[in-house]
């Protein structure tokens, strides 16, 4: 996702519990805020990440900003395993909507597909929100586990991928 400084608290705010009226209080300080960092931040894309802190980073610091999803996964050598493996598990407290926005699942997906290894990608998560769509469809299986009976199945579910299994 290449979210703005102040859009964070319209993009990541409801996610974590916002309401419209928080919304709009979170978007006035961080826009406060903005104006006195060394560098503003308020329309530079990536700088709304974790909430605005890759913003602060960037204004205060000169970080670099990079997808953090694609750094995440070379400093994995993800494209190096996934050659190998049975299947690709992911995990999400919710998928819905800002999965396939720049998150860590949706490079995933866009690695396995240019591996171009017909592989299946399993999702384990909290829950799923009615607003995921037709995004559900990349995904070979959706496990929801919230508790610890679901997360063993999910294990077990997930254990059923493995070509030793298959033996």
């Amino acid at each position: 996702m290449t979210s703005t400084f102040l859009e964070a608290p319209r993009v990541f705010g409801p996610q974590k519990g916002a309401d419209p009226a928080s919304v709009r209080l979170l978007e006035e300080r961080l826009g406060l805020l903005a104006g006195t960092y060394p560098r503003n931040p308020a329309g530079v894309p990536r700088t709304g990440a974790a909430g605005g802190l890759s913003g602060g980073l960037w204004a205060h610091f000169g970080a670099e900003l990079v997808s953090g999803a694609d750094a995440v996964l070379d400093a994995a050598k993800f494209d190096e395993h996934v050659e190998s493996a049975d299947a690709v598990v992911v995990g999400e407290g919710r998928l819905d909507s800002q999965t396939g926005e720049g998150k860590i699942i949706s490079a995933i997906l866009e690695r396995v597909q240019k591996s171009g290894r017909r592989i299946p990608v399993v999702a384990v998560v909290g829950s799923v929100a009615e607003d995921l769509g037709s995004y559900a469809r990349h995904f070979s299986e959706i496990l929801i586990a919230t508790d610890a009976a679901e997360m063993q199945a999910a294990g077990k579910s997930v254990a059923g991928y493995s070509k030793l299994k298959r033996r």
